[in-house]
């Protein structure tokens, strides 16, 4: 298929475009460990923490995520590959992911 941006002909109709890969935003770092970042930005000021740094390919991202909202007792998401976390206890979640057996440093401020 040519380089066209055209979406729709009158003579076929909708044009399939291919779909382009969705590329993770997924940060895997040199030293292993699991980063928590905290974050409120674009949440009203509600804060949110983020387990960044876990690879894709080994880990089922929902359910690792699922394990870990319920022993926090709070919600969250699995998104690009990132798993967030309501509230800011990062030291709980630091303690839960070791004894999941990960290695864990706490980043930011």
């Amino acid at each position: 298929m040519n380089d066209s941006r055209l979406v729709y002909s009158t003579d076929t109709g909708r044009i399939e475009q291919p779909k382009a890969e969705k590329e993770v935003a997924n940060k895997l770092f040199k030293d292993g460990a699991l980063r928590i970042e905290r974050q409120t930005k674009g949440r009203k000021g509600k804060g949110v923490m983020l387990v960044v740094g876990i690879d894709s390919q080994a880990y089922d991202l929902k359910k690792l995520a699922k394990t870990i909202k319920s022993k926090m007792g709070q919600g969250g998401a699995v998104k690009d590959g990132i798993i967030e976390v309501q509230g800011d206890d990062r030291d709980k979640l630091k303690a839960i992911l070791e004894n999941l057996k990960f290695k864990v440093k706490i980043a930011g401020g």
